[in-house]
């Protein structure tokens, strides 16, 4: 484990970056986090944490929160589109299914001190950042119910008393290019100063659309961020932060990647995918996912907008300081989907609009300076409604696809031109106290204990509607009825209300020792609390409205280390997680081939397993990381989990997944990284050279564990080469991303009729990126 770390990445206290213009980590230099709501050196912190620096994100290009899990092997990250992006650390957190708009995620994302309450909003640019902590494990106490399975606390930089100015201008192939840069100056000498950042990137599509030539995956994204720092005293300060940030994406085109028309017994699925496409005369693409090409006859797009501010107040009375952070957030998401993967009219419209609005309230108290018990204690509010706006169609061709064997003219009258919009409504009201000490029990031996006390109150409202279709007055009342029984297997008329209250109690017990200086070993025990969820959909038979709280005990131990003057860091930690009542999202598919989303609960998960990080600067030219996680999550107890494709539903509607591995994580994932550098013409320039490589075993994305969404394992490698000098004023570099041209998926989804469609990940890019700074 201690040959494998993280590339570029400031790895849990591994020496930190003196400036942009050194070449590497600077030998003996400290890290900071914030990973218990107080500053604290990141060796002497007794958790599980990875530490991505602004160095580490300038070295490899990172821009995106999806980019960065290539640092970091316990993080995982699947996304057929930003709102369906589904975060995991140590293989909990969320599986690979749709999102649900009425079901948290057990990874909590921050951003200066505000949490954002879908993973959505964490998927546009990183902009103009000091640091990403990765937080393993729960982190329930401090930051809050959602954190089941960690945390991730972002940190944008400050406004500066010192003027400076950052640009950076790169450019590459696919037609990308992006503008970064930020300035902070002072206002009024050391009493106000501003920061704006900006950052403005688009590529061209990677993907081609043989329907009408048109190219897909594409990535367009502007990003802007004001903060105005106040500092009326010394022992007073006001931070205010406005952000505005706009993404336009062509998703999700469906590249068809094989097709199955029997099952695994040999018996000929009903109404298979080629019977479908023959009563049609339709010709399917070739199953060559690697072409990238796919045919869709229908309007698709991912586009969305995410906008907020907050106000952060901290006030040192000397022996007490004190923080509020007051935040409003919206998100605006906007798709449009073919849902059928074929350049047929069958499911023309396939999506759902959201508008979500968030409010949270945080107080925090903490002792400052040196005491034989550091303590922080706090409260919470947090609201949030999510306004879902979906939509259901069908084309020319849906009759016969779906109904082949039904009445000819009843099917038309039933599907051509149908379609049905719901709208669903959940809202959340969060109330939380809060405390955590750490007692100073020797010099040597420190007790950590925390307690968090949460009080949840949702309701929901979920109502479907037909809006468009033939109007079932014009038909004879025998016609109506079998038109009304036809629609009602597709998108049944609802409308009904469920609400739910929970309190939870979420804390832990950690017992740290500082074997030596640079030596700290840790064992902890935490439990975790997820609230209960909402099915605000068509809920199938079997599933219920209200979904019960999920429950997280772990238990964890590990080492934080360093040797040779603090040029070598090696920290290990092991885990051991069981989660009561895990929440899932549910995707299967129906006989017909319409989808049925859902949330649930399975009784007993367990996530167990290793991690190691390793850094070392031999000297200010040289740095070397890699990082390894080994993680075997599995389902304890999950007896009715629904039927994979490959298999008859009517047969067996469900399958026994006890013992078999969760979706959505490799078992063994590890990075490596280099970076080098040399000093020329009398050390006023410097060339320097970065590579990092990651990998990550097999791992299945569906919820049924179909072996036809079985990922296989793949690699990435990056580089970047430049010269640069000394001082940072200019750096000019080349660049390559997945330079071995590696093909992968990101993501494997398998239909009942025997289509298998995927997620392309990224080619080969290169491109050259100029930076200038003062």
């Amino acid at each position: 484990m201690i040959a494998l770390a993280t590339p570029a990445i400031a790895v849990e206290g591994a020496p930190s970056p003196v400036d942009a213009g050194s070449a590497v980590e600077a030998e003996g230099a400290d890290i900071t986090v914030t990973a218990r709501r107080r500053d604290e050196d990141a060796q002497s912190v007794p958790i599980a944490l990875s530490v991505v620096s602004a160095d580490a994100l300038d070295k490899t290009g990172n821009f995106t929160l999806t980019q960065v899990q290539q640092l970091v092997p316990s993080l995982q990250i699947v996304s057929f589109n930003p709102r369906n992006t589904n975060v995991n650390i140590r293989g909990l957190g969320a599986n690979v299914a749709l999102t649900n708009d009425g079901l948290e995620n057990g990874v909590g994302f921050y951003l200066d001190n505000v949490y954002y309450g879908r993973p959505g909003q964490s998927q546009f640019d990183l902009v103009d950042l000091q640091q990403i902590e990765v937080l393993r494990g729960p982190q329930g106490t401090l930051f809050g119910k959602n954190t089941t399975a960690g945390a991730i606390n972002i940190s944008s930089k400050p406004p500066s008393f010192t003027s400076e100015f950052f640009g950076e201008l790169s450019a590459g192939d696919y037609g990308y290019h992006q503008l970064r840069a930020s300035v902070s100056a002072p206002i009024v000498a050391d009493k106000a100063a501003f920061r704006l950042s900006i950052a403005d990137t688009h590529r061209d599509g990677f993907l081609t659309n043989v329907h009408d030539g048109s190219k897909a995956q594409d990535y367009d994204n502007f990003s802007v961020r004001g903060q105005l720092l106040v500092t009326p005293t010394d022992r007073l300060s006001i931070r205010l932060i406005g952000d505005y940030a706009r993404q336009k994406q062509h998703y999700v085109l469906n590249i068809p990647v094989a097709y199955f028309d029997t099952y695994d017994s040999g018996a000929l699925i009903p109404n298979n995918l080629a019977a479908r496409v023959g009563r049609a005369g339709y010709s399917l693409l070739p199953a060559d996912p690697f072409a990238r090409r796919g045919d869709s006859d229908g309007h698709y797009q991912a586009y969305m907008k995410s906008y907020g501010g907050s106000a952060q107040v901290d006030w040192d009375l000397g022996a007490v300081a004190l923080t509020s952070v007051t935040a409003y957030r919206w998100w605006d998401w906007d798709p449009a989907n073919d849902g059928d993967s074929t350049g047929l009219p069958v499911v023309v419209k396939a999506q759902q609009a959201n508008r979500q609005r968030q409010f949270s309230q945080e107080l925090r108290a903490g002792s400052t300076g040196t005491n034989v018990i550091d303590w922080t204690a706090g409260l919470y509010y947090f609201w949030q409604t999510v306004r879902g706006h979906g939509a259901s169609a069908y084309g020319a061709a849906a009759p016969n696809w779906f109904l082949p064997t039904a009445n000819p003219a009843a099917a038309n009258a039933a599907l051509n031109g149908f379609e049905a919009n719901s709208y669903s409504e959940p809202v959340t009201k969060s109330y939380a106290a809060f405390g955590q000490a750490n007692w100073h029990i020797s010099e040597r031996l420190i007790l950590t204990a925390g307690l968090r006390f949460t009080h949840e109150d949702k309701r929901g409202v979920y109502r479907q509607e037909w809006v468009a279709g033939t109007d079932l007055a014009t038909l004879a009342p025998a016609d109506a009825a079998a038109v009304t029984a036809i629609r009602n297997q597709f998108n049944p008329r609802t409308s009904y209300t469920v609400a739910l209250k929970d309190d939870s109690l979420s804390g832990l017990a950690t017992l740290s020792w500082k074997v030596a200086p640079d030596i700290l070993l840790y064992g902890s025990y935490s439990r975790g609390s997820k609230s209960g969820g909402l099915n605000l959909t068509n809920i199938p038979t079997g599933a219920v409205a209200q979904v019960k709280p999920e429950t997280v005990d772990n238990v964890e131990a590990g080492i934080k280390s360093q040797f040779l003057g603090r040029t070598l860091t090696i920290n290990l930690a092991g885990y051991w997680t069981q989660v009561a009542n895990y929440q899932t999202a549910i995707t299967e598919q129906t006989s017909l081939g319409s989808l049925v989303q859902y949330i649930s609960n399975i009784p007993k998960v367990r996530s167990r397993g290793f991690e190691g990080d390793v850094s070392y600067a031999p000297s200010k030219w040289v740095g070397l990381t890699a990082s390894a996680s080994y993680t075997d999550a599995t389902y304890l107890s999950y007896t009715n989990a629904p039927q994979a494709p490959e298999r008859s539903a009517a047969l067996n509607p469900t399958q026994d997944l006890s013992g078999r591995q969760l979706p959505g994580i490799s078992k063994f994932t590890y990075t490596l990284g280099a970076d080098v550098a040399r000093p020329v013409r009398g050390g006023t320039v410097e060339i320097y050279g970065h590579a990092d490589y990651s990998h990550r075993s097999t791992f299945n994305t569906s919820s049924s564990n179909s072996r036809h969404a079985q990922v296989p394992a793949y690699g990435l490698l990056n580089v970047r080469a430049g010269i640069r000098n000394a001082d940072g004023r200019w750096d000019l570099s080349i660049w390559a991303r997945n330079l071995a041209d590696k093909d992968y998926f990101q993501a494997l989804s398998a239909g009942t009729f025997g289509l298998v469609t995927g997620t392309i990940g990224d080619p080969r890019t290169v491109g050259a990126t100029f930076k200038t700074r003062w």
